[in-house]
């Protein structure tokens, strides 16, 4: 199976890929919009692209694990991904997903720039690891062992 990974950001949307074989998960691109009919447009495109088998997008609560606006949005995403796509679509803690990521380029020698570009789609592939980590039977879209 497939996995697309979300990182919503309100500028920057960060992508990754991974698979049921491999358990990796790849960081694939950025989305650079603040237009949120742009954004939808695009992540629909590339579920197209890539028909992944379930979507999982970060979820990222406060370090106490409250929500804020920033989980209400991901909370939204996932609700309007399951009823468009009919996909699985499964929310991933993300906390200090974006701190891994810079930690990851701090000594890649990429310019200010260059990092900026790369950090999102990193922070996705991140969001994604920690799914793949986690064991089988703890995803709720795995198929029941009985």
């Amino acid at each position: 199976m497939r996995y697309l990974a979300i990182d919503l950001g309100k500028r920057r949307t960060g992508l990754a890929l991974g698979d049921d074989i491999t358990r990796l998960a790849t960081p694939w691109r950025v989305i650079e919009t603040s237009s949120e009919t742009e954004r939808w447009r695009q992540l629909c495109r590339a579920i197209e692209e890539e028909s992944p088998g379930v979507v999982v997008v970060g979820l990222p609560l406060n370090m106490d694990g409250s929500t804020g606006p920033a989980a209400t949005a991901s909370n939204a995403l996932a609700t309007q991904l399951r009823q468009t796509t009919g996909l699985p679509v499964e929310l991933q803690d993300e906390r200090l997903s974006s701190a891994e990521a810079d930690e990851l380029m701090a000594r890649s020698g990429l310019t200010h720039k260059q990092k900026k570009a790369r950090r999102d789609a990193l922070a996705a592939a991140a969001i994604l690891q920690r799914y793949l980590d986690r064991p089988v039977t703890d995803h709720p879209s795995a198929p029941n062992p009985e």
